[in-house]
């Protein structure tokens, strides 16, 4: 049993008294997991975040005098490399998956609100011919990777999934792969684990309580995987496979190459610690965050932390300066991710966003904010490259590696309609290029499933100089057509 007169103390030193503010009216079970609840919320770490966060966002200035372009020779990109040095990545990557020195960290804590579902985003079924969930493509990703491995090596050798989940999708999440066998990956080697959640405070530091026996959270963001990793033991797992190698990206991008093998190799061939894949900007004024160095530091600088002046400086090519766009798509080696955690997790920044919580009134009732009321804490995966010793950055092409999954379509950006396109483009890109001859030149409907191919090889066995017409569907022939997404009855 906890004990109340201790928790009222801690309360009261760090000013959130009122927590407590219902307790003789609570039952015992309430009056239980209101304590579990305080125990568990680190008031003291929680509410030192809140200050430090607080005062950097009172400290926010513009970035340009401190910032300079990645060097040349840390800034790879596949439209500057020769196809040698290309297959030179790939054989290193494609080694390293054979010896099963490669894991994947998937970043799956969001639900999908934005997209107008109440699941996990990871379960979605974005309207493809097939149907399958974003889960399932890169599940079938990852299975065809493996199989590429052992036919350049000669050896098998397996991916460790590990996918981060918050306190509102682990279940359901786990419970999807269970009903669908894991996508044929071996349920061993897909581990689901947990982010931390922080507290939600007022505008004032107040911690916020979502009903009278419970206080209000949210997921600590996707910069809680190294504490997470750490809390649950998998950097301990990474150590007892042998993974010396992480991929990690969001779940929302269709286009994504899980475990790409260049993008790996690249990285291992640099000795790098840290890597990021980048796009190039595609005008000043898009809203992605752009990885320079700061001080000396790597870091990513949002496009509101610069003047449009910045933004617009081009070098002698006529590229930008500062182009190298964010995607939330990064190599790690086991020992940063190690470093981070034990060393530096604590040094990561708070970013904080102002939001409409619900909210306990002083007579109890919970209420819903027409405006915004309160914060919510996060960090930023990408706030570690600073630690790096290190970091190299890869371009790739927008249109063949990043379509985001993020909005309804009733937006018309990053929403379902846009990554069906995106995807529909690049398969038909392959298929062309395999020989494969589309009857008009007009926008198709074109589907290749990942266990045909990873990323347009061994196609042109299959198609060469066929005529094809719309629509295309590649499969194995056990593979049925249906098979692993929630539907939303999507047109197309």
């Amino acid at each position: 049993m906890i004990d109340v007169v201790e928790v009222r103390s801690l309360l009261a030193a760090h000013d959130q008294s009122h927590i407590l503010q219902f307790w003789d009216n609570l039952s015992d079970i309430e009056k239980e997991e209101l304590l579990k609840d305080i125990k568990s919320t680190n008031v003291p770490e929680a509410t030192s975040y809140f200050q430090s966060s607080i005062a950097t966002l009172e400290e926010t200035k513009k970035l340009d005098d401190l910032m300079q372009p990645i060097p040349s020779h840390l800034y790879g990109a596949v439209s500057r490399t020769s196809s040698e040095d290309l297959e030179l990545y790939e054989n290193i990557g494609l080694e390293s998956i054979s010896n099963g020195q490669v894991g994947v960290l998937l970043l799956a804590g969001g639900q999908g609100t934005r997209l107008g579902v109440t699941y996990p985003k990871g379960m979605y079924d974005v309207g493809l011919p097939s149907h399958k969930s974003l889960y399932q493509i890169q599940a079938e990703r990852i299975r065809k990777l493996c199989e590429l491995a052992e036919e350049r090596t000669g050896k098998y050798g397996t991916i460790t999934w590990f996918i981060m989940t918050s306190e509102h999708t682990k279940e359901p999440t786990l419970e999807f792969f269970k009903k669908h066998n894991f996508f044929g990956l071996n349920k061993n080697d897909v581990i689901l684990f947990e982010q931390g959640m922080l507290p939600c405070f007022t505008l004032d530091g107040k911690i916020i309580l979502d009903n009278r026996s419970k206080i209000s959270k949210a997921p600590d963001g996707n910069g809680g995987i190294y504490r997470a990793l750490q809390d649950n033991g998998l950097l301990r797992v990474m150590e007892t496979r042998g993974i010396k190698y992480l991929h990690a990206h969001s779940v929302d991008n269709i286009l994504v190459k899980v475990a790409d093998p260049i993008f790996i190799g690249y990285c291992i061939h640099k000795k790098a610690d840290c890597g990021a894949k980048v796009v190039e900007k595609s005008s000043p004024t898009e809203a992605l965050g752009v990885i320079c160095s700061v001080n000396g530091k790597f870091q990513v600088v949002e496009y509101s932390e610069i003047t449009l002046e910045t933004a617009m400086k081009q070098d002698d090519d006529g590229k930008l300066t500062f182009r190298a766009g964010s995607i939330c798509n990064h190599f790690f080696t086991a020992d940063f991710l190690r470093n981070v955690a034990t060393k530096f997790e604590s040094d990561l920044k708070l970013h904080i966003a102002k939001k409409k919580i619900p909210f306990v009134s002083s007579n109890g009732q919970r209420c819903i904010p027409d405006k915004p009321n309160g914060i919510k804490m996060e960090k930023f995966i990408f706030d570690a490259f600073q630690f790096s010793d290190n970091l190299v950055v890869w371009e790739v092409s927008r249109d063949e590696e990043f379509s985001a999954l993020k909005n309804s379509d009733s937006v018309g950006k990053d929403c379902p309609k846009t990554a069906i396109k995106s995807l529909y483009r690049l398969h038909k890109k392959f298929l062309e290029e395999a020989g494969g001859i589309f009857d008009g030149n007009s926008d198709c409907i074109c589907e290749i499933s990942p266990l045909i191919s990873y990323a347009g090889e061994g196609l042109k066995k299959i198609i060469n100089e066929k005529p094809l017409k719309s629509p295309v569907l590649l499969k194995k022939p056990n593979e049925p057509i249906i098979y692993g997404g929630i539907q939303n009855n999507h047109q197309g």
